[in-house]
């Protein structure tokens, strides 16, 4: 299998080797011993050298991280596949690229792996990496300014509010009471824009999940989520998620609550809640201005039966202001969850299950190291 090798003109079709060159992602093909065996197009391109430079060369020499040593050399021998996000490389022309790196072992060829790495500091996109961490530090600092400014005029203009209110003129007093619920109302959205803004560092602890779980789903129950039949599926032996206690039960309680929203119309509204441990997931940890990799091996999933989201807010729905409900926009909840999970260290996506008409909230969630009782 070797890349470079094409097949005549008047092949009715591609083979392997000529659709893996044409992608646009790069791809490494790694031998035995962590040997570069090929290379497509795109990782000419990423490492900005030629095909024959790049073959017999380790493996190492290409994935060298920010901070000058190999990566992950022990994890991409596993016999399984592992992907890891936001991984600073530094090239041998000493430029910095931010890439997602998926790497798929070969079962019939033992040793032997598949590398395939996404440029996301590519220009062509719009946010990314540093620049994304960066208007994420000013959209914070703005709302925090913003809530402060705007929330000190509301309580004058509801305080005068109140004492027109008590003239005894009735009009007057049905025009007050509807500014003072406007003014409630745009104080309890300002208050939600508020969660966006605490970047207080919080000292994590081990938390059991299921603790957690369980808590959220008995308040649920007796709110919310009274109509709504909880169904939980757990695996039993999961070790404890390092993280905060409240966070997690504040994200928890907000994914049932929208879960449960979104069933108000189904005839027979079920959620399911589900733990269990995968490997093979990896993001880039840049605590303390440190880059280290982190598996998020611990998985939460908030399932539910309702018809989910539109497809055209599918890709949008942990941003800001971007909310399914038309009677009651505000669209905060799932960019708060969004945001307290990468908090946590974690990450978090949806997904709608087709073929069981269901939708999934998966969160995937460090979790501790028994020895060292930091994240594993």
């Amino acid at each position: 299998m070797v890349f470079g090798k094409w097949r005549a003109a008047s092949a009715p079709t591609p083979d392997a080797a000529e659709m893996i060159a044409a992608l646009p992602n790069a791809v490494l093909l790694i031998g035995p011993d962590h040997v570069v065996v090929d290379a497509n197009n795109a990782a000419e391109n990423l490492f900005n050298q030629s095909r024959s430079a790049m073959i017999g060369r380790h493996s190492g020499e290409l994935l060298r991280t920010a901070e000058g040593g190999a990566l992950m050399a022990e994890d991409l021998s596993e016999a399984t596949p592992v992907a890891a996000y936001d991984i600073d490389l530094m090239r041998q022309d000493h430029r910095i690229l931010r890439v997602d790196l998926m790497a798929t072992p070969m079962p019939d060829r033992p040793g032997w792996m598949l590398i395939c790495l996404h440029n996301r500091s590519a220009p062509y996109l719009s946010v990314s990496g540093n620049r994304r961490r960066s208007n994420s530090r000013t959209a914070v600092g703005a709302a925090a300014m913003l809530a402060h400014e705007i929330k000190n005029p509301l309580s004058g203009i509801r305080g005068a509010a109140q004492l027109i209110q008590g003239d005894g003129d009735e009009t007057n007093a049905s025009m007050t009471r509807l500014i003072c619920n406007e003014v409630d109302r745009i104080t309890a959205l300002i208050d939600r824009m508020e969660g966006f803004t605490d970047t207080r560092a919080f000292t994590p602890s081990p938390v059991n999940i299921h603790a957690v779980l369980g808590h959220a789903i008995e308040l649920a129950q007796h709110g919310f989520g009274a109509r709504v039949e909880f169904k939980e599926v757990y695996d039993p032996s999961l070790p404890d998620v390092l993280g905060d206690h409240d966070m997690l039960v504040q994200v928890i309680l907000n994914l049932i609550k929208n879960a449960a929203e979104a069933l108000e119309h189904t005839p027979h509204p079920q959620i399911t809640l589900t733990t269990a441990y995968r490997t093979g997931v990896m993001v880039a940890d840049r605590r303390n201005g440190r880059e280290k990799r982190r598996s998020l091996p611990i998985e939460v999933c908030v399932i539910d039966n309702g018809p989910g989201v539109a497809e055209d807010i599918a890709d949008h729905l942990f941003e800001p202001f971007v909310s399914t409900r038309t009677d009651r926009p505000g669209g905060l909840g799932l960019a708060l969850v969004d945001k307290l999970v990468r908090d946590l260290g974690g990450m978090i996506e949806y997904v709608r299950d087709t073929e069981r008409e269901q939708t999934v909230f998966r969160m995937l969630l460090p979790r501790v190291d028994a020895k060292s009782r930091k994240f594993a």
